[in-house]
């Protein structure tokens, strides 16, 4: 008998984890690589919440916890949300998950059903079209561009029929872009009216350089959103996010997630609480960001980048590079081979008009910004 994968395996493939395993054969034959290409701070978790963890690993038993997690970390990110927004959620609607890759997955599955078709712009983070696909959903993408900011808009909602949900992200990945707080409100208010479910993606919150970004949690009480500790709090490998429900999400979301994963890691809990009371260590990594995105954006338009996204946050830069290929792939390979920097192709995040695409991130130090900025223009200017 001959065995064959799921359908629904056959999804596309996240394409920066391929640059990373190119970047490791550089690495493994003595190269010295520059990693432009992920969305991984450079720092690890703040300090205080390495000693928490360290604490935690010799005091506790660190066992299954309650599905929505440690009752203190849920007080604590409703403190969070007066803290930045002015407004608190009830405690009962945040649910701490398994990052918000885990957050997507049970807010997907809660929100919509086989078929349902759900919006998204491109470009966006491919996952979120790749686990709606594979949950059977019908990804119906929307080409955004320089005159809406890269960023999804309430009219054009309003054009697309037929509508299970919707998702945005502000700051967004790749463009870093952010939705305007008049711009998020009608969007909101668009969904809510329409009985379209709105998935919010806010993990780059605390990362934007002017101002702060607004959450959607003010504007709509059908909205779900996902955060993360992984970006502003630098802690990608603890796995650890959370999520505002709204009221009517609640059980099924806690069926899902008692099924799925029981509860979220407990180290990583004890360690997410204490990276809430580390504001001081965040803000100076920001700074060292905002100083990177500064670089970059004098920086690139000098080599020839001449067609760049805003950047409003995040800590990514995203450029046409159509003037000088269609094929984003082989030229962010070529890169990679032959001057050391890893950056991440278009076609991850918008698969029509990435093949003349490329997002650099800056989230690593100072100096190695610097570095790769000098080894892409020697490099380009060798392709002359």
């Amino acid at each position: 008998m001959q065995f064959s994968p799921a359908k629904r395996s056959d999804i596309s493939q996240f394409r920066v984890m391929n640059v990373m395993a190119q970047a490791a054969e550089c690495e493994a034959r003595g190269d010295h690589v520059l990693h432009l290409e992920v969305g991984q701070p450079a720092t690890g978790a703040p300090r205080l919440a390495r000693e928490a963890a360290k604490a935690a690993i010799d005091s506790e038993v660190l066992g299954y916890t309650l599905v929505f997690g440690i009752p203190e970390l849920r007080e604590r990110l409703a403190q969070h949300y007066q803290d930045w927004y002015g407004m608190a959620p009830p405690v009962e609607r945040i649910a701490v998950t398994t990052g918000s890759s885990g957050g997507f997955l049970l807010a997907f599955l809660a929100s919509f059903s086989v078929g349902d078709r759900v919006l998204l712009t491109d470009p966006s983070y491919p996952c979120y079209r790749n686990i709606l696909s594979a949950l059977g959903c019908e990804v119906v993408r929307l080409p955004a561009g320089p005159e809406t900011r890269y960023q999804m808009t309430a009219a054009m909602i309003d054009a697309v029929p037929n509508l299970a949900g919707v998702v945005i992200a502000s700051p967004s990945n790749p463009a870093g872009t952010v939705i305007p707080p008049d711009e998020l409100k009608a969007i909101a208010e668009t969904c809510h009216a329409r009985g379209i479910r709105l998935i919010s993606d806010e993990i780059y919150h605390g990362l934007v350089f002017d101002g702060r970004a607004d959450t959607v949690a003010r504007y709509s009480p059908s909205a779900v959103v996902i955060n993360s500790f992984s970006k502003y709090f630098s802690m990608t490998g603890w796995r650890i996010g959370w999520m505002v429900l709204p009221e009517d999400l609640i059980p099924a979301v806690q069926r899902l997630a008692q099924n799925f994963f029981i509860s979220p890691p407990g180290v990583s809990q004890v360690t997410a609480l204490a990276a809430l009371d580390a504001a001081e260590e965040c803000e100076e990594n920001r700074e060292v960001y905002a100083t990177n995105r500064r670089l970059m954006l004098d920086a690139l338009p000098q080599m020839g980048f001449n067609k760049l996204a805003p950047a409003d946050g995040a800590f990514y830069v995203y450029g046409d590079i159509s003037h000088w290929t269609d094929d984003s792939t082989a030229f962010s390979s070529r890169l990679l081979d032959e001057a050391g920097v890893a950056i991440s192709a278009g076609l991850d995040f918008d698969p029509d008009r990435g093949h003349q695409t490329v997002r650099f991130s800056y989230c690593i130090s100072q100096p190695e910004i610097e570095q790769a900025l000098e080894r892409m223009s020697d490099w380009l200017a060798r392709q002359n």
